[in-house]
């Protein structure tokens, strides 16, 4: 296979800004791993950042230059070549680039640790042009012999490259879920008779991977749904289409099957469809005890035949002697058997969260100013907001100095006093060092009204000592929260190596939290993490790690996270009022998790 043989962004023929920004990354790569100078390659970078953070969309004013020009960074070869990717759908500089490239320069890149001139290395070099070339190489000890590699380094990318691999072609749930709302959306306008649409499978239980979606409805005309259904404008490939049931290729590469089900049995339907399979296994045999066969049209009496329907999923776990199991619960991790005990959790929503503890801002590496951010937190329903820019020591995200921290402490206190609707909250994500200290002084810490703390570097640690280097910065008074523990970015980059027991009972001595990171790239802490952490008495935040306006609502995927890992709103600090959550961050470390646990029981 050649370079020129790779795959071209999914969706360019629809000319995004999504797209044509990756477009333009893929070309720095390829320029960097040729060798070109660092003047052209960052042309071609910064350009497809500033495509990725414009307000309006590049196809609709590609034919006004003029409009184009006014652009950061914009010359006559950006335009013309924005212009070609709007007009034709592909670029010709890009491909015949591919062509003289080595085969699979970009895929390779994609693995953490593998950067253009390594990528290069590895494709003349050892002939690797694929990740499962690459982790062949990694386990027989010939990539190590590259220049600057190394054993250690190696097994590293294998780490990260397996975790790549294990996803395989599931999907993120940032990204299944606003495709399958888009779906859902653009189906009701053509089809305004249509009731009960709903998704169900794995994205109704919020699994942070999704393999395809399941879609369900009920209408008095459903073959009317199913042509409106497959002529949907997203709709790439019709992969089978039938009276009630039809399945179609988005134009994102995402799978969607839709039924139309009669109202009778929609919610038995939706129950089926939902899962797991080991749930719904479970649920079948308790009906089989009770002389039913349950179904995906309800529950037929063995003896009798009579099929019995229900209005609700809620009606179906009644009739089964238990109460309504949450959609995140039903994983067959022992919810049944707490239902039966009647100790199911009171699940967090995202009604409960008032606040947001994680953004940033242009002052590092955020896209928006202050202000505009304060906005957008308040649009997305915050009562509060804390701007935590990126320390010193992160100098790739623009990392403030502690002179430049005071400038900004100064002017969210001045913004704080001027807006309406939202309260600020000074604050910084501070990296941890590789020996646990801090990278500000504890002086500068102090004048903060939230300190997040977080692993940027020195991630290849071993597990005892990434376990003591969180433990040391735990211990100190100013830290109050641990940011995306484990680092991780899901499908291409492994977690950090740690003791997870040993941390959350850290947490717990010291009155440290531990943050449930809702970007959709991180959901770090994931499930089993959260439900551990629960059950050793940890309590959390739930911080969106925004860096743009947008991304406040990823808020839905933190909670999703939570409710799956059994969390409860007395567990999470940014549940409580603006004037309880400055009680709780006023009082010392030591009286923390008594605060919270006098809030979990006057709840």
């Amino acid at each position: 296979m050649t370079q020129a043989e790779d795959a071209v962004p999914p969706s360019v023929k629809s000319a995004s800004n999504r797209d044509i920004a990756r477009v333009f990354t893929d070309i720095a790569t390829l320029l960097q791993a040729r060798g070109d100078t660092i003047f052209k390659t960052r042309a071609y970078s910064r350009a497809a950042d500033t495509i990725d953070n414009l307000q309006f969309e590049l196809a609709d004013a590609a034919d006004d230059e003029d409009r184009l020009r006014a652009i950061p960074g914009f010359g006559d070869a950006i335009v013309s070549k924005v212009q070609e990717l709007v007009r034709t759908g592909r670029l010709e500089f890009f491909e015949k680039l591919k062509a003289e490239m080595p085969a699979g320069i970009l895929e390779l890149t994609q693995v953490p640790g593998i950067g253009p001139k390594t990528a290069m290395r590895a494709a003349e070099g050892l002939g690797i042009h694929s990740r499962e070339q690459l982790a062949a190489s990694i386990e027989s000890g010939q990539f190590e012999q590259l220049p600057r590699m190394g054993k250690k380094a190696a097994q590293n990318i294998l780490r990260h490259l397996n975790t790549r691999m294990s996803q395989g072609e599931r999907i993120a749930i940032g990204t299944a879920l606003p495709e399958a709302e888009r779906v859902m959306a653009a189906l009701q306008a053509a089809c305004p008779g249509i009731r009960n649409l709903t998704y169900a499978g794995s994205l109704r239980r919020h699994r942070e991977t999704i393999g395809d979606v399941d879609m369900l409805c009920s209408a008095d005309d459903p073959g009317a749904v199913m042509d409106a259904f497959s002529s949907l404008t997203a709709v790439r490939n019709i992969m089978a289409k039938g009276e009630t049931k039809s399945m179609v290729v988005l134009d994102s590469g995402l799978q969607v099957d839709l039924r139309v089900v009669p109202d009778a049995a929609f919610a038995a339907t939706l129950l089926y469809f939902t899962g797991s399979k080991e749930h719904g296994i479970r649920l079948r045999d308790r009906a089989i005890n009770r002389g039913l066969s349950l179904n995906e049209y309800g529950a037929t009496d063995t003896a009798t035949g009579k099929t019995e329907t229900f209005t609700s999923e809620e009606q179906i776990y009644q009739r089964l002697g238990l109460p309504y199991i949450p959609p995140e619960l039903r994983e067959d991790s022992g919810e049944l058997a707490a239902a039966e005990r009647g100790e199911l959790p009171q699940l967090i929503t995202l009604a409960d969260v008032r606040g947001d503890l994680h953004s940033h801002t242009d002052w590092t590496d955020g896209r928006a100013y202050i202000e505009d951010m304060a906005n957008a937190a308040k649009d997305a329903g915050f009562e509060y907001l804390a701007v935590t820019d990126h320390s010193k020591s992160a100098t790739v995200a623009n990392g403030l100095s502690v002179e430049r921290l005071a400038e900004h402490n100064e002017a969210v206190r001045v913004l704080d006093n001027k807006l309406d609707g939202i309260h600020l909250l000074t604050g910084t994500e501070m990296d941890i060092l590789i020996d646990g200290k801090m990278d500000y002084p504890d002086d500068a810490l102090a004048e903060l009204d939230i300190v997040l703390g977080s692993i940027h570097s020195y991630m290849d640690q071993d597990r005892a000592t990434m376990t003591a280097r969180i433990i040391t910065a735990m211990q100190n008074e100013n830290l109050d929260i641990i940011a995306h523990l484990t680092t991780r970015l899901i499908g291409k980059r492994a977690p950090v190596e740690l003791d997870f027991d040993a941390i959350c009972k850290a947490a717990v001595e010291t009155g440290t939290v531990l943050e449930i990171n809702a970007s959709t790239q991180r959901l770090d802490l994931k499930d089993l993490h959260i439900r551990r952490a629960m059950d050793l008495g940890v309590i959390f935040s739930i911080g969106t790690d925004s860096h743009r306006m947008h991304q406040f609502v990823d808020a839905r995927y933190g909670v999703g996270m939570a409710r799956r890992g059994w969390c409860t709103p007395q567990r999470v600090i940014n549940t409580l009022s603006h004037a309880d959550f400055l009680r709780f961050v006023s009082t010392p470390k030591s009286g923390r998790y008594a605060f919270m646990d006098r809030y979990e029981h006057q709840s």
